[in-house]
């Protein structure tokens, strides 16, 4: 491991040569910084005067947490109310009791889970993209588990009461009742969302093909409804709780269509987004500046992300998350990528004029969710787009550590340099291989508590590839740093 060694001298894509800051031992820049950095502009990124937003507090999110859990309660009254005391007398009376219960609660968390995934606004800036895809993605594994009970549950229990074996009872439920053959659909691709949704399995999966398999979700909410409505017990007649039901669903529906198509067109047709240029940032990496309208008036925080479509051949038909590498300043966004399969090598080829549809801003990974006025940052490869960003809006005093392979994988640090100067922050470059033992030491507990004493006291910002962040919560945690003050970069996916 060595601190930040830049060489001699280091090209600048301008055709002239970047000025070398020396390094002190600890791997802190101590040099004069440059304010250009690596654009290839006739001028320089812009640095707005950042003002700090004010604290969110997590108000929004307990409100909502609290609805949902009130709202999981309150499904399965109806079959409280609808059944005498006594009136489970045998094991098939039993077993379709339980089945009935997990399957109004599987109802309600698949609503529950369109719901948060709808991209409604309110909700994303209540609770923050993040957490709603925590959120998600472990209800997810609970709704697989109620669905499968549900239908196991149900067959063993008719099968009890009318006296015939399993699979007599499963031939007799898909001949004889309508929606019965929509609703084993449904159950299959629950089964199949539950597989993928397996870490291991979905780190192994193409993006496009597991977004493509995610969807299907949605065919769930279709295929299950006739069969709800039609053998539900406590659904099936008119009356209240049926009525509803049909007002939850509605409701879903209405928030999907409004976040996920209503929102993004309004966004997009008082923005119109173009590429402006795409710029180089190492061998692997690229920055795409985009151009607007009323780009002053975009709510948009450094650390968030946007989901974007570049609508250009080969790129129109996926979107992927990216965080923004500058803070908003009126003239233009920027996204720093790095190349990772066929979708980002395609960004190195965008035009000049490409239009982009964009959905957002999302997320919580920004200065207006701190718990304390000074913070940490730490950044590893390409997380430092959003860290950069993040850290114009920060209080000044912040600390960043920023971690990478060699010195020509350090991104956007002209940027860096000058922020540190304009912010007042501390920056330590640790280079080294995944092997190297010096980077391992610097990321411990110890070592960050040698580099920011104070770690603890301090809220702490997180961003990079998924071996670097799990490693480095564990020493975070170690380091004293309660879990509410580490804040994560996490896209959907």
């Amino acid at each position: 491991m060595t601190t930040e060694q830049p060489g001699d001298r280091r090209p600048d894509r301008r055709g002239g040569a970047a000025a070398v800051h020396p390094v002190s031992p600890a791997g802190r820049r101590t040099g004069t910084p440059s304010r250009t950095g690596d654009r290839p502009a006739a001028s320089p990124p812009p640095v707005v005067p950042a003002t700090v937003p004010p604290r969110r507090g997590a108000a929004g999110r307990r409100g909502v947490l609290l609805l949902l859990w009130g709202g999981l309660l309150g499904s399965v009254v109806p079959w409280w109310l609808d059944t005498p005391a006594g009136s489970l007398d045998s094991a098939g009376e039993m077993l379709t009791a339980a089945g009935r219960i997990t399957g109004l609660f599987a109802g309600y968390v698949l609503l529950a889970q369109i719901l948060l995934m709808s991209r409604l606004r309110p909700l994303e800036r209540w609770v923050g993209a993040e957490h709603l895809t925590r959120w998600h993605r472990d209800t997810g594994a609970v709704l697989v588990v109620a669905v499968l009970a549900h239908m196991t549950l149900i067959v063993l229990g008719y099968a009890r009461l009318d006296r015939i074996s399993v699979p007599g009872e499963v031939r007799l439920l898909l001949t004889d009742y309508p929606h019965m053959v929509a609703a084993f659909a449904a159950a299959g691709v629950m089964a199949l969302l539950g597989l993928t949704g397996i870490r291991a399995v979905r780190r192994a999966l193409p993006y496009e093909l597991w977004h493509v398999v995610h969807l299907s979700g949605y065919a769930v909410l279709l295929l299950g409804f006739g069969h709800q409505f039609a053998h539900g017990q406590q659904l099936f007649r008119p009356g209240p709780v049926r009525t509803l039901w049909i007002a939850m669903y509605a409701a879903v529906l209405v928030a999907l269509l409004w976040g996920r198509v209503v929102e993004p067109l309004v966004f997009n047709f008082r923005h119109r987004l173009r590429v402006a240029d795409v710029v180089a940032e190492s061998p692997d990496t690229v920055s795409v500046y985009l151009t607007g309208r009323r780009l002053d008036q975009l709510e948009a925080l450094g650390g968030q992300f946007f989901r974007w479509r570049f609508l250009a051949r080969g790129c129109w038909w996926q979107a992927h998350p990216f965080s923004v590498s500058a803070a908003r300043n009126g003239r233009w966004l920027r996204i720093t990528v790095r190349v990772v399969g066929r979708h980002t090598a395609d960004l190195r080829d965008l035009e000049p004029g490409t239009r982009v549809w964009a959905d957002g801003p999302a997320g919580t990974f920004t200065a207006a969710h701190r718990t304390r006025d000074n913070a940490l940052l730490i950044a590893g490869g390409s997380g430092i787009g959003p860290i950069r960003a993040l850290l114009e809006e920060l209080p000044p005093g912040a600390a960043l550590i920023y971690r990478a392979r060699t010195p020509a994988d350090v991104l956007l640090q002209g940027e860096l340099d000058w922020l540190a100067r304009a912010r007042a922050t501390d920056i330590w470059y640790v280079i080294g291989s995944r092997d190297d033992p010096g980077p391992r030491q610097v990321l411990s507990a110890a070592g960050l508590r040698h580099l920011v004493p104070d770690v603890a006291r301090r809220d702490v910002y997180l961003c990079g590839p998924p071996g670097l962040v799990e490693s480095t919560v564990r020493a975070l945690r170690r380091a004293g740093v309660p879990r509410r003050r580490i804040h994560l970069a996490a896209f959907e996916f």
